[in-house]
């Protein structure tokens, strides 16, 4: 393989091309209009315009990219994370025109794609489920059958979903049929596909995922796991390796169960199989990730592994250099994604112009982003900004670094979520590790983050104060009658 094709923009497309270019690979980039400055258009060898900004006119156009591949004699595509990444009919498309696909068999896709399709997969090798049904239903009668067997809360999902959409949690029996007529809606809308199924809602549970990856000689290991609880929206902000509440019997069950989870569809290559787990420690499979997750780079950390290198080398055929046995954690990582978001504002987006960015370095620190000062944040894509990553030898040191990090972060032009790590990492429930995916509802306002803004500033303007009182005493002009300088110039 001397040339790939990174079907993705932003932070994703540049730490993709840096691994191919160590690698000795060259890289072609498609962008569209509103990227056409991007840092990650001008570090490619080469990069085509596929179309204008929005992404069902580019980076969703799976046939201009595959022509795209042709064009500049790329052997293979990465798809990144997000648009094509996780479309088993791109993957076939791939294939189809005798490209490598760097990612899993179209199959692979497919049946993890669907919750149901992965479910029924995983339970034939005894991997634990949340108690619930098996199969897609739209029968409000039915379902209120259900509600009444597993017990309420109860969780309505999406079949095709993902993100939080098509998602309803339901309190009582009287809601269940309005919920059930919004989270299909929504399903179709988003996916196209209305399949909902229900299962019991985990009331404080834990989002914790493990990392697998499988190569073409039918060897599948777990890289350990990630904790991914701090969200807002259902979609996670902060995430660390390893988890602060697994004992090694927990780890070694969970990893086993997400390896029997990858063999189930004959995986290949990086993938994250989601587990939710309760207040007593049980954990349950939630889903399967067929593609590079935003959060790898905490795994890259403790195991000192390159995963995008290990899915370029499994693609073109060579066997994992290691075993399970091999595997080590090393220290602790935090990942802070930095979005263009207004935390003070619900978290919606915050679009502008950088007129000032300037990432943190020194040791430790890790930054993959995809923009550079004077650029615009456009409003057509995620608004995510790059990932902040730290390593240290403890979870306490990694948290502290982290804070440190965030000082250093100098952004202007748009709010971005920086100042909620900040609040994430201070509070008591995440110091100790007690939390859970609930943590925003239950710890964070908007209140609550000024004022924690506000402490810090208060004792910046005392210690100016008394730094300017003391030169202030220090520089005090002389006397002059007193003085004889003057005196001895005449």
């Amino acid at each position: 393989m001397k040339k790939i094709l990174v079907a993705n923009r932003g932070e994703i497309a540049l730490r993709i091309m840096r691994t191919a270019r160590r690698m000795g690979i060259q890289t072609v980039a498609v962008y569209s209009e509103a990227d056409r400055q991007a840092p990650f258009v001008r570090f490619a060898d080469e990069a085509i315009c596929i179309g204008p900004p929005p992404s069902a006119q580019s980076y969703l156009l799976g046939d201009k990219i595959i022509e795209a591949a042709r064009t500049t004699g790329a052997d293979g595509i990465h798809p990144g994370y997000g648009f094509l990444s996780e479309n088993a009919a791109f993957a076939q498309k791939v294939a189809d025109a005798g490209l490598t696909f760097i990612g899993p068999s179209p199959r692979s896709i497919e049946v993890m794609g669907s919750k149901l399709a992965a479910k029924e997969a995983a339970k034939k090798f005894d991997v634990p489920m949340v108690p619930g049904i098996g199969e897609a239903i739209t029968d409000v009668v039915m379902a209120k059958e259900i509600g009444r067997r597993v017990g309420y809360p109860v969780l309505i999902k999406a079949s095709a979903g993902g993100g939080g959409k098509g998602m309803r949690v339901v309190e009582y029996e009287e809601e269940l049929q309005e919920q059930m007529e919004r989270a299909i809606s929504e399903a179709i809308s988003a996916f196209g596909d209305g399949a909902v199924f229900i299962e019991k809602f985990v009331t404080s549970p834990r989002h914790i995922e493990v990392q697998v990856m499988g190569d073409t000689f039918g060897n599948i290991v777990y890289l350990f796991e990630r904790e991914c609880s701090i969200q807002r929206r259902h979609q996670k902000v902060v995430e660390e390796a390893p988890s602060a509440i697994l004992t090694p019997d927990m780890r070694r069950a969970m990893g086993e169960a997400a390896v029997k989870v990858a063999k189930s569809c004959d995986y290949i290559g990086a993938g994250t199989v989601e587990f939710l787990v309760d207040a007593e420690r049980n954990f349950y499979f939630l889903e399967m990730n067929t593609r590079l997750q935003v959060e790898h780079p905490v795994t890259e950390m403790i195991t000192g592994l390159d995963l995008v290198e290990l899915q370029i080398r499994v693609a073109r055929g060579e066997k994992l250099p290691f075993s399970q046995e091999d595997l080590r954690i090393n220290g602790h990582a935090l990942e802070l994604r930095v979005y263009a978001e207004d935390p003070l504002n619900n978290f919606l987006p915050s679009v502008g112009t950088l007129s000032r960015y300037q990432p943190p370095h020194g040791p430790g620190i890790r930054v993959d982003d995809g923009y550079s000062e004077g650029m615009d944040v456009p409003i057509y894509y995620d608004p995510m900004l790059a990932k902040l990553v730290v390593h240290a030898a403890t979870r306490t040191e990694a948290i502290q670094r982290m804070k440190e990090a965030i000082a250093q972060y100098e952004v202007e032009g748009v709010a971005t979520t920086l100042p909620f790590g900040r609040f994430v990492l201070d509070h008591p429930a995440f110091v100790t590790a007690e939390f859970d995916t609930n943590f925003v509802k239950e710890y964070f306002t908007p209140e609550d983050l000024l004022e924690s803004r506000r402490l810090p500033a208060q004792v910046a303007a005392i210690a100016a104060l008394r730094f300017h009182l003391e030169r202030k005493r220090q520089l005090k002009v002389a006397n002059l009658e007193k003085s004889n300088w003057n005196r001895r110039a005449l």
